[in-house]
């Protein structure tokens, strides 16, 4: 398959998931459905992870593990930590903005080198995230103070989940090169289950799996069979055939897929922080960028010239 491809398909099923799993969360609590999604997700990958299964050096398992605690526990522990306290259209957008955090690491820990107008691009994207982040407290009477509190500590908890994700695909980069994507996507999958699972256990203790109805279900389909067993196959394949850089720009999709579920599914609707902190976000990134065709559907077309002319 065609990476370019499978990463738009990874990031229009992640963009569908906010909504869909917010109104999951209307029925079942954050970690017993984190369990169940990579729990079951797991045994989906099970046959493509040992058929392709080859021995990893102590140094690759570890790698795996810690990417896993960023893109798994980190990551999806807070995403759904986040959505039954703000809008579920903010978790894209804020997830778009993971230049902004991929520009600090590289300049902090990769000892990259330090470009000014990335700089002001990356500040222009970072005013938009705390447009959005801030929004609860804009919106005078809307809101009751314990709302917007809440509201604020889930746009903080979507800022978290964002740092998990550009950390567990940082940290994939390399090892990708190397070993087969349905090995590391199921160890991935495994150590996600178990690191839910003492949280789950907690959460059994006031809430029974005999309350499922619709909601939860729905979210544990698509959770297990699209969210993770397709999409992260999907992204991870991807992810190690392209360029690290150009990975973020993926997530642009994420928001639009997002907004065209969550008005007729949550009713949500984007009000006008949402809109100008978008822009901003957009906006900053794509001056960061310094080139406007930085878009998946120009990548589609480069891969495939790229293709042709090296036969």
């Amino acid at each position: 398959m065609n990476p370019i491809i499978a990463l738009i398909i990874a990031n229009v099923i992640w963009g569908m998931a906010s909504p869909i799993f917010k109104l999951s969360l209307q029925n079942i609590p954050p970690f017993t459905l984190a369990f169940i999604r990579f729990f079951f997700a797991s045994i989906l990958v099970l046959y493509f992870g040992l058929k392709h299964w080859k021995k990893l050096t102590w140094r690759e398992f570890f790698t795996i593990l810690v990417a896993s605690f960023f893109g798994i526990t980190i990551n999806i522990g807070f995403y759904f930590l986040a959505l039954p306290k703000t809008v579920s259209i903010n978790a894209p957008i804020i997830a778009s903005s993971s230049p902004i955090f991929l520009f600090f690491f590289s300049i902090f820990f990769l000892r990259e080198k330090f470009h000014k107008n990335v700089f002001r691009g990356i500040l222009i994207a970072f005013i938009g995230v705390l447009i959005i982040v801030l929004s609860p407290y804009f919106l005078d009477g809307s809101l009751t103070k314990a709302a917007k509190d809440s509201a604020l500590e889930g746009n903080l908890y979507l800022i978290i989940s964002t740092i998990g994700s550009v950390a567990h695909a940082l940290i994939l980069k390399k090892i990708l090169k190397k070993d087969n994507h349905f090995q590391i996507t199921l160890i991935t999958f495994v150590f996600g289950a178990l690191t839910f699972f003492p949280f789950m256990q907690m959460e059994l203790q006031k809430w029974s799996i005999s309350l499922i109805d619709y909601r939860g279900w729905l979210g544990i389909i698509f959770g297990v069979l699209f969210s993770s067993a397709i999409a992260y196959t999907l992204f991870a394949y991807g992810i190690a055939k392209i360029a690290a850089q150009e990975i973020g720009v993926f997530t642009y999709i994420d928001p639009v897929a997002a907004l065209i579920l969550a008005v007729p599914l949550l009713g949500e609707v984007p009000n006008l922080y949402f809109y100008l902190g978008s822009f901003m976000v957009f906006l900053g990134i794509l001056f960061a960028e310094g080139r406007i065709h930085w878009h998946p559907f120009h990548k589609i077309k480069q891969h495939k010239f790229h293709i042709i002319n090296s036969k």
